[in-house]
């Protein structure tokens, strides 16, 4: 049975390195989901015992903030601040600063990948009209989106992963990364402003034919509730002991009783994908530390010399795990090594910082990309990476330098 684990294990993990299997179609929530039912078919899990591995207080976190960020949509407030972030009077430089805090900081209180699907093509068409190349405000719309959400254990899932499994203190990590973040937002703008000079001006291209559709009227009470709603959940996780997730939940049911948006509308928002994959990673992760491999594993690299339970290892293995298999499926192989006190901002920072690296290496830059070559801008791996390596390893050495200096 442990061989069959295993083998199971290693189909599903190489999955997640490639994004399918060969053959088949499937991308990584099929593979992930189709890892879990042959783990129960084969009866290495009861159904009993796979419910159980499932970490529901991260699901019903992601599911609320899904709720919630549907709701900031439908009401137009992404539209209506990228409109008016283009709108202000300020140089190409400038704005990118602008464009860079700003996308940071809803980032940090909204999903990532919902800020960079729902900015990316009202921010094109907004370039395009004040004659500025798009191009390098769509480089810093997805780097700061991975930055900023790294601020806070809301900002992307594998944060909300690692705050619920680690039960980390919201403002303590927010104090923790708030440093590392804000120097990276600043390296970022400055190494792309640096690559981009002499090259921001652009032609009035007319926009693509889809350019116009999908554009979200502003109605200013949907948003406030969103934005109210939101801020009262982010409230209580700082000024109360409220279970975090009971909160959100309730917050999100506040939402959907609406009398102008319907519910189909909101719940079809959801990335339904996206906690399918995390249940069928929950299920295949327990099967394999059920063999007892795992421990043996991080034994045999304390051994040689690589503890994961130390800080400088498990940021050098997170950093690469999260290029191979992705940031989610990595946190979740090393949340059973984060037992050193700095552990979880460790794990938070690298893995998130790590996905600016190269375009598969997040969902937001893969959102910014395919936005993109809707409207005619093509944004292939090579122009990526000439922001995104520079990038990727300079917000890494800021927070390698802070955690170092918080460890000491």
């Amino acid at each position: 049975m442990t061989e069959a684990i295993v083998a199971v294990f290693l189909v599903v993990y190489l999955g997640m390195i490639l994004g399918g299997l060969p053959f088949l179609q499937l991308d990584r929530t099929g593979i992930a989901l189709l890892g879990a039912i042959a783990l129960i078919g084969m009866e290495a899990l009861t159904l009993e015992e796979a419910a159980r591995s499932i970490h529901l207080p991260t699901l019903i976190l992601l599911f609320s903030f899904m709720v919630v960020s549907a709701q900031m949509r439908l009401g137009g407030f992404y539209d209506l601040v990228t409109r008016r972030l283009a709108a202000l009077p300020l140089g190409p430089a400038a704005l990118l600063g602008a464009l860079i805090a700003v996308v940071a900081a809803l980032s940090a209180v909204f999903s990532n990948d919902i800020v960079c699907l729902a900015v990316a093509p009202v921010l094109i068409d907004a370039c395009r009209q004040r004659r500025i190349a798009p191009l390098p405000y769509l480089l810093a719309l997805a780097c700061a989106a991975n930055i900023g959400s790294a601020a806070t254990l809301i900002g992307n899932p594998q944060n909300m992963l690692i705050g619920e499994t680690l039960k980390l203190s919201f403002a303590g990590y927010f104090l923790e990364a708030i440093v590392p973040v804000l120097v990276g937002l600043a390296l970022t703008w400055a190494l792309i402003a640096f690559a981009s000079r002499g090259h921001f001006a652009g032609a009035p291209d007319a926009p693509a034919p889809e350019a116009t559709r999908g554009d979200v009227p502003s109605d200013l009470w949907q948003t406030t509730k969103g934005l109210a709603v939101a801020f009262g959940i982010v409230g209580c996780f700082v000024f109360t002991p409220w279970p975090r997730e009971v909160v959100a939940l309730t917050g999100a049911g506040l939402l959907l009783m609406s009398r102008k948006l319907h519910s189909r509308d909101m719940l079809g928002l959801i990335d339904w994908e996206l906690l399918v994959l995390f249940m069928g990673l929950f299920i295949v992760n327990h099967a394999l530390q059920k063999t007892g491999l795992p421990a043996t594993v991080v034994a045999d690299l304390a051994a040689a010399g690589v503890p994961l339970t130390e800080l400088a290892p498990l940021a050098g293995v997170s950093f690469v795990l999260s290029n191979l298999v992705s940031n989610v499926p990595a946190v979740m192989l090393l949340l059973p090594s984060a037992t050193h006190p700095l552990a979880g901002p460790t794990l938070a920072l690298v893995s998130t910082l790590a996905g600016n690296l190269f375009i598969v290496g997040s969902i937001a830059n893969i959102i910014v990309v395919d936005a993109a070559a809707r409207r005619g801008i093509t944004i292939d791996w090579r122009t990526h990476a000439r922001i995104g390596i520079p990038v990727t390893l300079a917000s890494l050495a800021a927070s390698a330098a802070w955690l170092a200096w918080r460890a000491g």
